[in-house]
């Protein structure tokens, strides 16, 4: 019996595979990988900042904005990769030009850099949508691969782009020759129009009921988002517990300490006593979900200021948290200086859950949640 020949490009001649589908909806997903890219530096750097890289704390929402965004961007993302791979397969079966010459190394060199692209976007969304979950089944550090992987999907986008070049111009937009609207349906009854809808309507779909987890407008229709942010202790989340940290509270030889010009040490009816001070600030989680509360404390630029320090210092925090990677953090300039920082006694309008930080916590403007840290005894000034 003869076998069937293999499938060639030709084999698909369904108009849903034209190029200019495939412009369409590469344009679509391009700008959702550069937003998700932009914000996800925004805020890699806002966690590792380099001592050259200036982080203004204001306006104090904005690292709510960009990580919710982020993590829209790279949800809205999946449906428009998976389109754009769709739309595109059949070149998988086309020939390369033989003999080799240079039409053939473009074609190697564009067919090596597309297989990287949609590797590392494939990996880099399924891990970032993972991480949403708090899930890590993976022996590498989540950070350092979502943002060595990002530069991948940019190196490999660029390469792509460049030697398609030629083929996006050309289709870029409608022609009046014969517009793609105007060619017959696919064998599907789907024309390419009805894809474009239905691919847009799928992305908006994704997008609208997961975005409640950082817009609270949308928060009812917040079936997808991992994360309710008004439910938890106080109406807040709770990423890591008291228990996961291994803090268990608090007796009463506890002290807080600051180190400066000078040593200061505080019980916590001492800190109570201190001049109290409110800010309205969300906390805003590198998983994307946010929510704002009403926290007091007292600043920690007055605390400087008691201790000897100019108001512009660096400030290392330290936690009672036993290991982990944030038990640690640095306040930058700033940040210490900023009115809205607080070293946070209550969260709206009761004292502090142990789950949130009892018995002080950090909570500043335009910080990751994972740099508010918790369970704070001891502030060290650096410079």
């Amino acid at each position: 019996m003869k076998l069937p020949a293999p499938p060639t490009e030709k084999s698909f001649p369904s108009p849903l595979h034209h190029p200019r589908v495939a412009t369409v909806i590469g344009r679509w997903l391009a700008a959702a990988v550069t937003i998700c890219f932009l914000t996800g530096l925004y805020s890699y750097f806002l966690q590792d900042t380099p001592g050259w890289l200036p982080v203004p704390s204001r306006p104090a929402n904005l690292y709510r904005v960009t990580q919710g965004l982020h993590v829209l961007s790279g949800i809205v993302a999946v449906p428009l990769l998976l389109a754009k791979l769709w739309t595109v397969y059949p070149k998988l079966f086309a020939k390369p030009p033989w003999p080799p010459s240079r039409q053939a190394l473009a074609t190697m060199l564009e067919r090596a850099s597309i297989l990287v692209l949609v590797s590392a976007m494939a990996l880099e969304l399924f891990i970032g949508f993972v991480n949403t979950l708090q899930w890590y089944p993976w022996p590498f550090p989540f950070r350092q691969t979502h943002y060595a992987l990002a530069w991948i999907i940019v190196g490999a986008l660029l390469v792509h782009l460049a030697v398609k070049l030629p083929l996006i111009r050309a289709n870029w937009r409608r022609t009046a020759e014969k517009a793609p609207d105007s060619l017959p349906p696919a064998i599907t009854g789907l024309t390419r129009r009805g894809l474009f809808r239905t691919v847009a309507g799928a992305a908006t779909l994704v997008g609208v009921t997961s975005v409640g987890q950082s817009a609270p407008a949308f928060g009812p229709l917040a079936v997808l988002a991992p994360r309710k942010p008004n439910i938890g202790p106080q109406g807040l989340p709770v990423n890591r517990t008291a228990e996961a940290a291994g803090v268990t509270g608090i007796d009463e030889n506890w002290r807080f300490l600051i180190m400066g010009p000078k040593q200061l040490s505080y019980s916590l009816d001492q800190l109570r006593a201190l001049p109290q001070s409110r800010s309205e600030l969300p906390i805003a989680c590198v998983e994307g979900w946010s929510q704002g509360a009403r926290w007091e404390g007292i600043r920690i630029r007055d605390l400087l200021e008691l201790a000897g320090a100019p108001a512009q210092s660096r400030v290392r925090v330290v936690s009672m948290e036993k290991g982990g990677f944030y038990a640690t953090s640095e306040l930058p300039e700033e940040f210490a200086a900023d009115p809205l920082t607080l070293l946070a006694l209550r969260l709206n309008g009761g004292e502090l859950a142990l789950d949130h930080g009892f018995p002080a916590r950090i909570i500043a403007p335009n910080r990751p949640g994972v740099l508010q840290t918790k369970w704070v005894h001891r502030l060290e000034v650096i410079t």
